[in-house]
């Protein structure tokens, strides 16, 4: 009888005990383990814009590959899961949908295509899960969500960068070319409204749409009020038609872009007219070059890892941006859960990473972290130099 009852209070202390010890990180916090966190990542891993996604997400990779050789993070190895969303909104969706449901990851990066992005928020947000976004349309950061994060130049924020731009170097004279789309439209509808603010009335504004051909229409009314800079809100292609076409006909002002041609390389070889982008300045986000010696190490990991690729301004966005995150987890401790991950975003401040323009700083009240603007120029059949910068405030 007495080992009977020994068993007995033996038995109800193991259950008491089980009752009041406190739930393991691993099985309260989704995609953390007591070895790993889960990081999701989608965006267009495949089509033509992979740049904004299979690109980016190979430099999240080598970035995880380093500080796993290191020993992690808390001792966590960091797992990147891809969902190809083919820049398409109901892809995004059914991505997204399997990252927080089935695979159960502990936070999102990426969303580079933005109205896929847009179409996956509401997802995202209601998940409560991290989100650290890399398109920059400001629908994605806008209405602030406290568990989403943008370490992108926002498009409202290039806007304002390209405004700065043009009074720094005092052209008087400014047109707009935009692209018309949704895309296009968070851009354009900021920027004028920013220009009023400024006392700046554009001498012409011009529509390209997005897959035009043939921009001389366009390029010739332009010509006619001679301005001395034209603030351009394109795509490459239709960026490529325009410059194209502007050359063709002898016409030579000063091209401000932004991102979304953010490769001048590229783009002298998608316009395909020698001399016909020498006036052409557009932003990146990031402050080195791909051949830039600061960041040969991380060239030799990416070539190492994804073999006959070379290391391009998209890697360089995603290494800035894993190392933002790493910066997080670090400081939300070993005992990790969405709520201090979130928590400890907010106290970035001007942390550098290894890419981007400047500092991070990402608090409460303002969820876009990165107003760093870098200013590139490539001289033709030379090699691309940085040229200014731009903070916004």
């Amino acid at each position: 009888m007495p080992t009977n009852l020994g068993r007995f209070y033996a038995a109800t202390l193991v259950i008491a005990l089980a009752i009041l010890a406190p739930p393991a990180v691993a099985q309260s916090t989704p995609g953390v383990t007591k070895d790993a966190v889960v990081v999701g990542g989608f965006g267009p891993l495949t089509g033509p814009s992979y740049l904004y996604g299979k690109l980016f997400f190979n430099g999240i990779d080598v970035v995880f590959d380093k500080i796993n050789a290191e020993g992690g993070i808390n001792g966590r190895k960091l797992v990147l899961i891809r969902e190809d969303d083919r820049c398409d909104p109901a892809s995004a969706i059914a991505a997204v949908k399997k990252l927080l449901e089935q695979d159960q990851v502990f936070s999102i990066s990426g969303g580079g295509c933005s109205n896929s992005a847009i179409a996956a928020r509401q997802e995202i947000e209601q998940s409560g899960a991290p989100w650290i976004a890399s398109g920059v349309h400001d629908g994605i950061t806008r209405p602030i969500a406290p568990n989403i994060f943008s370490v992108s130049l926002t498009s409202s924020i290039e806007s304002a960068a390209e405004i700065a731009y043009v009074q720094k170097h005092g052209f008087k004279r400014v047109a707009i070319v935009a692209m018309h789309d949704s895309w296009g439209r968070s851009r354009y509808e900021p920027l004028l409204a920013m220009l009023k603010d400024k006392g700046i009335t554009p001498v012409a504004d011009e529509e390209v749409a997005p897959d035009a051909n043939d921009s001389t229409p366009q390029v010739l009314r332009l010509k006619q009020v001679n301005p001395d800079a034209i603030i351009m809100l394109l795509f490459p292609k239709p960026g490529a038609v325009f410059a194209r076409d502007a050359a063709k006909l002898a016409f030579k002002p000063v091209l401000i872009g932004q991102t979304s041609i953010s490769d001048p390389v590229a783009f002298e070889e998608q316009v395909g007219m020698p001399g016909a982008t020498a006036n052409f300045v557009t932003i990146t986000q990031v402050r080195y070059m791909p051949d830039s010696p600061e960041v040969a190490d991380w060239s030799r990991a990416v070539e190492a890892k994804f073999p006959g690729d070379r290391l391009s301004v998209y890697n360089l966005n995603g290494i800035g941006h894993a190392q933002v995150l790493a910066e997080a987890l670090r400081r939300s401790g070993p005992d990790l859960t969405r709520e201090k991950f979130i928590a400890a975003m907010d106290t970035l401040r001007d942390f550098h990473d290894d890419t981007h323009g400047g500092g991070i700083t990402c608090t409460k009240e303002e969820n876009r972290c990165n107003k760093t603007a870098v200013w590139i120029h490539k001289e033709p059949g030379g090699t691309v130099k940085i040229v200014d910068t731009t903070t916004v405030e």
